[in-house]
């Protein structure tokens, strides 16, 4: 018994770290990964660039398709490997990650 508090102990600390270093969000098609200093460095891009926030009527969510009428933005080399390939929205004070061709919310950095 005491054998396995300790397994089961560290497990849960493994997992604790693991966490704290990446965040990963799995949507029904993919899974996306943003190491902590690329989220710093979105939120930074959003504030310093001034980005316009979209309005649409319904609100946009992960799993969500973006409206058409939505222009999807290239989203900066400097985001991450992890996330160069999607376009993002800025809308209700997040990032919105888009699928571009499938114009589907992948992933929502608040």
């Amino acid at each position: 018994m005491k054998k396995f508090l300790t397994i089961a102990a560290a497990a849960s600390i493994l997992a604790t770290g693991a966490f704290a270093q990446t965040t990963v969000t799995t949507t029904r098609n993919e899974a996306v990964q943003i190491e902590p200093h690329y989220r710093t460095k979105i939120k930074s891009y959003v504030t310093e660039k001034k980005v316009r926030p979209v309005t649409t009527q319904e609100r946009i969510v992960v799993d969500a398709k973006v409206p058409a009428s939505v222009e999807l933005e290239a989203v900066p080399a400097d985001w991450g490997p992890s996330v160069t390939k999607y376009r993002y929205v800025y809308s209700n004070d997040r990032v919105m990650l888009v699928g571009p061709g499938t114009r589907t919310v992948v992933h929502e950095i608040d």
